[in-house]
């Protein structure tokens, strides 16, 4: 890879992969992951100084070992360095700036007095890429104290709480018009007929052994009277045969057998459709008279009635 991929392109080709990952696994919605989460952007800037320094590090080492080399090795290092590609005028140009460093030759100059055990130290100065990313590193603290402490600016867990009560919101809007998600607070009564065809073939199938195929009840109550245990309105009726009967007797839960809400809609909606249907020999009456408390009253009614009579007179 060293030989066909040169330090300037190597090391923004790895940067740019890594950065083209975390932008795809990292579920950040419509903005970029690197702004959205502050993480993102730390830990590339991490990568970035990190990749950037071991190339330093090993430019550094492979210059040393060329030192301790034979001539025979370091004429064939010479002649594959012939073959590899070759850097740039403009690269070593910008590299020298970034690194400030100084030709193996002039080594000598710059060897300090320190001797420990044979390891000597050289007067370098800090590489000026370093300071450069040490200058941003300060003005990237100063901006972040500046906007999370002075001016209040939204933290993680704030951003977490809104986006949280702005999901909940998205959520409620959704299940008002998703009718496989209703439940027995958005249930409605169903009239057409192609919506009570198809409840009555789901009651045939699947309720009609304990009502009977005409909902007079056998093992079940009978659906025809208005006699309910546990009610008789499209929310009521909904309600149980989602979660089933009473507590140890009873009908089952057909939202734990596989039945739908929209199915359990359907059904429910041409359940109540036999109200006063009178079959034959019906099972006697259980529970207690089921009255809408919802439906207007017949004295409210008169009195709007006769209200409104009044007015146009």
């Amino acid at each position: 890879m060293k030989r066909f991929f040169p330090v300037y392109v190597r090391v923004p080709l790895i940067f740019f992969i890594v950065f083209a990952l975390m932008e795809y696994f990292i579920d950040s919605g419509d903005r970029p992951a690197f702004i959205k989460y502050p993480m993102v952007s730390v830990f590339l800037f991490v990568f970035l100084f990190i990749l950037i320094a071991i190339e330093i590090t090993l430019s550094a080492v492979n210059r040393v070992m060329y030192q301790l080399m034979s001539p025979e090795e370091k004429a064939k290092v010479e002649h594959e360095k012939s073959l590899s590609l070759t850097e740039s005028t403009w690269y070593k140009e910008l590299m020298h700036k970034l690194t400030q460093t100084e030709p193996i030759e002039k080594e000598g100059d710059l060897l300090m007095d320190h001797d420990y055990d044979g390891i000597k130290e050289l007067d370098n100065n800090l590489p000026p890429w370093w300071v450069y990313l040490f200058y941003i590193c300060i003005i990237f603290g100063v901006i972040y104290v500046a906007r999370y402490d002075i001016f209040g600016g939204d933290d993680q867990e704030t951003e977490l709480k809104k986006e949280m009560a702005q999901a909940k919101i998205d959520v409620e809007e959704y299940l008002k018009t998703a009718p496989d998600l209703m439940d027995e607070k958005t249930v409605v009564l169903l009239t057409d007929d192609a919506s009570l065809a198809a409840g009555k073939e789901i009651f045939m199938t699947n309720c009609a052994a304990c009502h009977r195929a005409d909902g007079g009840g056998q093992i079940g109550p009978n659906l025809t009277d208005d006699h309910w245990i546990l009610g008789g309105g499209i929310k009521e009726v909904f309600h149980t045969i989602t979660n089933g009967g009473r507590d140890g007797k009873g009908m089952v839960s057909w939202k734990t057998n596989g039945m739908k809400p929209k199915e359990i809609q359907k059904v429910a909606s041409y359940i109540l459709s036999l109200q006063g249907s009178n079959p034959k020999d019906p099972k006697e009456p259980e529970g207690e008279v089921w009255v809408d408390q919802s439906a207007p009253k017949k004295g409210d009614t008169a009195d709007k009635t006769k209200d409104s009579t009044e007015v146009k007179k």
